[in-house]
Formats: structure tokens, C-alpha cells, sequence
């Protein structure tokens, strides 16, 4: 499971000690593409409930698929701290899935470093249906079982953390 190991987010808004560096002073901007309704759903829940622990009312927008999620996040990256690219490619019967996921991670790497604005990966790259829908922090899948794992939330969370990070490197 890729999910063992992985830090804990823990989003405080406020910094009593640092006020500029609260997290609740960033902006964020989330991305989703439109593919696959309940797994979208429960990613895009994931990126608000993280943006909102951080004390931040994020920006939605949506992207027609995966494919196109890297041109949306760059212009994005221009007016946010941060940007979160939500979306899922289920592999198929034909190389399609592996163009569609490498040019949109090839994408959304560019925007990251050509912006210098953090970029949260929570595009979903799955061999099947029930992979897709064990990563979308459902608290129900369609089987009466929740997700195992929330990587709208975590993805959110590490461009949050970045955007942080990033803010204090600058600042010197």
C-alpha cells in the first residue's frame, strides 16, 4: 500500500509566533476534471475539508479531464499561493491512459516550476475502478465500505505546506 509511511497533514491556520506565516493567509485555487462523477466528488470534498482545516476558502474550477488540467493550473498558479490538480485516469484496453498520465503529471510538474507555485498532485492514476475509489476519501464507496485513503485532502495539504515553506525562503 503506497499510502504506509506517509506524514500526517496537520493544517493549523493561525501561527501565533509568525502571523505571516499562517496558513489561513494563503490563497489556493483546486482544479478537477469532470471524469468519473463519485470519485471527483469525493477528491474535490477532500481539497475543500483540507483547505478549510487550513482556515481557506479555495477557488473551484473545472477542467474538462485530466488531459487538460495542466493549462488550467498554470494560469491558476499566476493569481494563487497554491494550486491542486484533482482528477482520475483509469487504465484501459489501449496506451491512452499512458499519454493522458504522462503528459498530465509531464503538465502539471512544468506549471509547478515554471510558476514557482506549488502544485498538489491529487491526480489519480489507477489500474481499476475500485482503486480510484479506495484513494477518494469516501466515507462510502457504493459497497457500504469508506476509502482507505484521501488524496484530494492530502494533496491539498502538501501545496499548502509548500506555499509555506516557499513563503519563508523568500522571505529570507
Amino acid at each position: 500500500m503506497a499510502h504506509h509511511g506517509a506524514p500526517a497533514p496537520a493544517l493549523t491556520p493561525t501561527d501565533a509566533q509568525n502571523p505571516e506565516d499562517s496558513l489561513q493567509t494563503l490563497t489556493v485555487a483546486i482544479v478537477a476534471s469532470s471524469w468519473h462523477d463519485t470519485v471527483m466528488d469525493g477528491l474535490i470534498a477532500g481539497a475543500q475539508r483540507a483547505a478549510a482545516d487550513a482556515g481557506i476558502t479555495p477557488v473551484l474550477v473545472r477542467a474538462p479531464g485530466s488531459f487538460e488540467l495542466p493549462v488550467v493550473a498554470a494560469d491558476l498558479a499566476l493569481h494563487h499561493d497554491a494550486v491542486v490538480a484533482l482528477g482520475v485516469v483509469i487504465r484501459g484496453g489501449t496506451p491512452h491512459f499512458d499519454y493522458v498520465c504522462s503528459a498530465a503529471t509531464d503538465g502539471l510538474t512544468r506549471v509547478s516550476l515554471d510558476t514557482h507555485t506549488p502544485v498538489g498532485f491529487g491526480l489519480l492514476t489507477c489500474d481499476t475502478d475500485e482503486q480510484a475509489l479506495d484513494r477518494a476519501g469516501l466515507a462510502d464507496r457504493g459497497d457500504g465500505q469508506p476509502s482507505v485513503e484521501d488524496k484530494g485532502y492530502e494533496a491539498t495539504a502538501a501545496a499548502l505546506e509548500t506555499a509555506a515553506t516557499l513563503r519563508r525562503i523568500r522571505r529570507g
